[in-house]
């Protein structure tokens, strides 16, 4: 597993987003969404000494050699911006945005995580990761991800002209729990929570301070044991929540622009 190591200087916070799920449901809600994210951008880039970006920030994400999806471009240009200016942004594929190549590499520098890494932070030791994959059962998407991992099957989307293949998985995206909700159908699972047993299964061979996933889509802070906890980032078509650490507490937070 990768180890990354930043320091936070005083005044400053790391922060922590996912599942935008941009392009969903459909085009205006998304541009509404995008606009309000890069509002949320701009109100926490003075304090910020790093932006994480757990995972599903796009319904759909694809690229071809030559091409990438159409629109984000204010969410992307405000990217460029943080990145230009000097801010560590780090990126994480989620199960919806999974087919990222090189593309927020090359042209953006932003670093690209396919899998959970190890960060540590002003002394903790933090677990970051999409989530999708962990846990106890959901075997159907395990055995999926393998599916959309595996180099001969995204060799093989590739030949599809990026018109069909882009519409065909906007169409799949369409049947997704975050793109057919209406309303905040996600109910806590007590003890089925699958990303709350992997942190406390995990405990028992290896430490860490936070678990700071998304994917569930549910905001949630929970202990773990007594030193430790576990934050869902939750999703901004419903809740509009973040985190952020100042190197001593870890607070999970909702975007009020007032």
């Amino acid at each position: 597993m990768k180890t990354l190591k930043l320091d936070i200087p005083e005044d400053k916070k790391i922060y922590f987003a996912s599942d935008f799920h941009l392009g969903a449901p459909n085009l205006q809600e998304s541009h509404l969404r995008e606009q309000r994210i890069v509002r949320w951008m701009n109100q926490i880039q003075a304090d910020a000494a790093a932006l994480f970006l757990v995972g599903d920030i796009f319904d759909f994400w694809h690229e071809y050699k030559k091409a990438i999806p159409k629109g984000f471009i204010r969410f992307q240009g405000k990217l460029a911006e943080l990145a230009d200016a000097g801010l560590p942004v780090y990126l994480f594929t989620g199960n919806h945005d999974m087919w990222m190549f090189g593309y927020f590499t090359e042209e953006l520098g932003i670093d690209v995580f396919r899998e959970p890494i190890t960060l540590q932070a002003n002394g903790s030791k933090i677990l970051v990761g999409h989530g999708d994959g962990l846990g106890p059962g959901d075997r159907q998407y395990k055995f999926l991800k393998k599916v959309f991992e595996n180099k001969l099957c995204q060799w093989l989307f590739r030949q599809i002209h990026p018109d069909l293949g882009i519409s065909i998985a906007n169409k799949w995206s369409a049947s997704s729990r975050i793109s057919s909700s209406t309303d905040e159908t996600e109910k806590f699972l007590g003890e089925g929570e699958w990303l709350w047993t992997y942190a406390k299964k995990n405990e028992e061979h290896t430490h860490y301070d936070f678990y700071v996933f998304g994917h569930r889509h549910l905001p949630l802070d929970l202990e773990v044991n007594k030193n430790s906890r576990y934050i869902n980032l939750g999703e901004w078509v419903n809740y509009n929540t973040f985190a952020s650490f100042d190197g001593k507490d870890f607070v999970l937070d909702k975007f009020n622009e007032e």
